[in-house]
């Protein structure tokens, strides 16, 4: 299911809480994991428009040493690896490279070199998330992660399931992971009660035609989590929910029940295909506390770019990429404005 794992690392602590997931995945899937570390100016170099060559060849030096180091730890556990260094801004290498080499799974921390702030993830990682064609995990840098690299075992699986096949599409994945790490698997339906604005109270015939409205999807719910629990293997439990609002209500349950996975299709029944992913995996990627795996149920193709990424393709496509340490002094050159060009 992922056979390729894409591994970015910014070589700060951080972003290092990446790598007991990773193993924890890539054993599951007997996956092969590429290393990518992506050599970015500082900024005061960048915006002087000038790089000292000799220390570029160190960093990228100690950037190689830096990958073998991991790379021999994540051989040590037993997995594939490969190792790449590009240069460039992070966001649009790491995507670049996504896309070139299609990895199935891009596993990302939080937070990296810029450290931690206010925001649940960093902007180079939001931008990653956003622009990826792929499923993508986001491990929390904040939280506490396993003190041995091998020592990571999920224990509780939450799954959101909204009746539709999309949402569904999880499921194998999530079956092979519990299998692996002997874990539970919780099956949660929330519906939704019927919103009905009013600026007057709800009669009594509005209520009681919402009331049973919830009461037949509940018993819908409830029949079909049964139906799922029957395929999949292991301890598997179900809760059908009754919320005004979806994503809070699975923010609770997490919280309520120690989950320490979430795993999410990238939409629902509900979710635009002209978006990579639906309001609910927003929602996790924006707020959520605890790891989880957004499974992109889209294939590349079905996931067009957005008009500002056509946009800053055209206008950009010169200076993005470059693949020596020469042109990565061009690529930070920042094009002259429109004023000083007119002088």
């Amino acid at each position: 299911m992922f056979n390729r794992i894409l591994l970015p690392l910014d070589r700060s602590a951080l972003a290092e809480c990446v790598l007991p997931h990773a193993i924890a995945i890539a054993r599951t899937f007997e996956s092969q994991v590429t290393l990518l570390n992506v050599m970015d100016l500082p900024r005061e170099e960048r915006w002087q428009n000038v790089m000292d060559p000799l220390n570029w060849q160190i960093r990228k030096a100690e950037a190689k040493t830096y990958l073998h180091e991991v790379e021999v730890h994540l051989q040590t556990a037993g997995l594939l690896t490969e190792t790449h260094i590009l240069e460039g801004f992070a966001a649009e290498q790491i995507s670049g490279f996504s896309e070139t080499h299609t990895p199935q799974l891009i596993i990302l921390s939080s937070h990296g070199q810029s450290g931690l702030s206010g925001w649940n993830v960093s902007g180079v990682v939001l931008k990653v998330i956003l622009r990826a064609r792929t499923s993508v995990m986001i491990v929390r840098a904040y939280q506490p992660t396993s003190p041995e690299m091998t020592g990571l075992r999920y224990r509780r699986i939450l799954v959101p399931i909204d009746g539709s096949q999309r949402a569904e599409c999880v499921l194998p994945m999530v079956n092979a992971l519990a299998r692996f790490h002997a874990a539970q698997i919780l099956l949660a339906h929330v519906v939704r009660r019927p919103e009905m604005p009013r600026r007057i109270p709800l009669s009594r015939e509005d209520v009681e035609v919402a009331d049973r409205l919830v009461e037949r999807n509940q018993v819908e719910a409830i029949q079909h989590l049964n139906e799922l629990r029957s395929q999949l293997t292991g301890e598997i439990q179900a809760r059908v929910l009754v919320s005004n609002h979806i994503a809070a209500t699975l923010h609770e349950l997490v919280e309520q029940e120690m989950i320490d996975l979430v795993v999410l299709s990238a939409h629902g029944h509900s979710g635009l295909t002209q978006w990579p992913y639906g309001s609910v995996v927003i929602s996790f990627i924006a707020f959520g506390t605890t790891p989880v795996l957004i499974v992109q149920d889209l294939s590349q193709d079905e996931i067009q770019p957005s008009p500002a990424e056509i946009a800053a393709r055209e206008r950009w496509k010169p200076i993005m990429y470059g693949p020596s340490v020469h042109s990565g002094a061009q690529l930070f050159a920042s094009p002259r404005s429109a004023l000083s060009r007119s002088h």
